[in-house]
């Protein structure tokens, strides 16, 4: 059979928001990379949650609890399949990947992580990505690596490769960046470092809603990301942990939902992965992101995919032409993201006149500055791309771009 066709029109009518106007013009959102916008479904989710729902989860016995914690548990096994984790154990709800990463930074770094050994990570991190282990470093006397890149934008493999070694204790590194687009090759990475013993943790956030993500696949021991990239609500995302590394690592909070009895002289910790949700979980934006998943799903990820790749080649192409424009991030394999500068334009000159037209584009340094500081430039506009997004909308990029340089000649 023929495939279907990708039909953006109808995927645009499933987001509300898409359909409004700024600035008297039919809004342009081209910041899915900060947050993706969310389908009507996934509000629908969290309208009925509240009205009909709304209840605590787990030991509750009456049946507003039953129900909730039903769909509490449910979402997390639509993400194990997702993911194609193991076993549902395996998936520890956190508020994003931001608290992910701190998490194993805190409960496995604290056990690895001693005077003399090293953690690894790469040039194009997310701040999320740098500080906990730069903070872990300074309190153990350990030392932080950097992969470093050449100009496309890609890791420099064999650099990476040298750095591993016997001091080695983690390796944390992103899966997509945010400013670049670059897909790393995560399954060399990751299997260059089991080669010399050490467990890593990929960051996700940028990955999870464009390419397909398999967890058993790539080996990885730690996965996270963060439900509002993936078309879900805020303030709700995913870890990912092997079972084997989770069952040993110590509690990151205490409270709640992660003990299973306490006395005044000790506590049994829960099982997995309730050792690692403390307190009241975000029991609606659990179900939201089920919800989004269940979306993506019927959407189908690989199509979108693919289509994204075409958006990102025509915008690539368009960009390109454009005289005294110049792309940051020229990877072969990236997806997504179109972050450039213009000659004698501040980036946050080239918003604000864009805004002026609609169009929704990120300007700064994304949360990357030591990125920024290996291209030698203090920030970028970045456009970045999801399934909803077409051609025309570029097209209005493009003649935004134009009328920016217009404003400041």
């Amino acid at each position: 059979m023929t495939p279907q066709p990708f039909d953006v029109e109808a995927v645009r009518r499933d987001f509300p928001i898409l359909s409004r106007e700024v600035a008297g013009k039919p809004l342009v959102y081209l910041d899915s990379a900060a947050t993706s916008q969310k389908p009507q479904v996934v509000i629908d989710a969290l309208a009925a949650y509240y009205s009909g729902i709304n209840a605590n989860v787990h030991r509750g016995v009456h049946t507003l609890s039953q129900e909730a914690t039903e769909a509490y548990e449910g979402a997390r096994a639509k993400v194990r399949a997702f993911i194609n984790a193991a076993e549902d154990a395996e998936i520890v709800f956190t508020r994003g990947t931001t608290e992910g990463i701190n998490l194993v930074a805190h409960s496995l770094g604290t056990q690895r992580v001693v005077e003399g050994s090293e953690v690894i990570i790469s040039n194009m991190e997310h701040h999320s990505n740098v500080v906990p282990w730069q903070i872990l470093c300074e309190e153990r006397g350990a030392r932080l690596r950097v992969v470093p890149i050449n100009d496309d934008g890609e890791l420099l493999m064999d650099e990476y490769e040298a750095m591993l070694g016997p001091k080695t204790a983690l390796v944390s590194i992103v899966h997509m960046s945010n400013a670049l687009g670059t897909i790393n090759s995560a399954k060399d990475i990751v299997a260059l470092a089991h080669a010399h013993g050490v467990p890593v943790l990929l960051d996700g956030a940028q990955a999870i809603p464009h390419l397909p993500v398999d967890v058993g696949e790539l080996d990885c021991d730690f996965y996270a990301f963060s439900g509002h990239k993936l078309f879900g609500p805020t303030g709700i995302g995913v870890l990912y942990g092997k079972r084997e590394w989770l069952e040993q690592m110590p509690p990151y909070q205490g409270g709640g939902d992660m003990i299973k009895s306490v006395t005044f002289e000790r506590t049994i910790y829960n099982d997995l992965p309730y050792k690692f949700e403390a307190g009241t979980p975000h029991i609606a934006g659990v179900v939201g992101l089920g919800a989004a998943i269940d979306y993506v799903n019927g959407i189908g990820l690989e199509r979108a995919a693919a289509y994204e790749h075409e958006l990102l080649e025509y915008g690539t192409e368009q960009l390109q032409a454009i005289g005294g424009l110049r792309l940051i991030g020229t990877a072969r394999h990236k997806a997504s993201v179109l972050s450039f500068v213009l000659d004698g334009i501040h980036p946050h000159d080239i918003g604000t006149i864009l805004d002026t037209q609609g169009i929704a584009i990120r300007t700064g340094h994304h949360c990357t500055q030591p990125l920024m500081q290996r291209f030698q430039i203090p920030a970028t506009a970045r456009a970045s791309l999801a399934f909803y997004n077409t051609k025309s909308e570029i097209d209005a990029l493009v003649e935004g771009i134009h009328k920016t340089f217009e404003v400041f000649s």
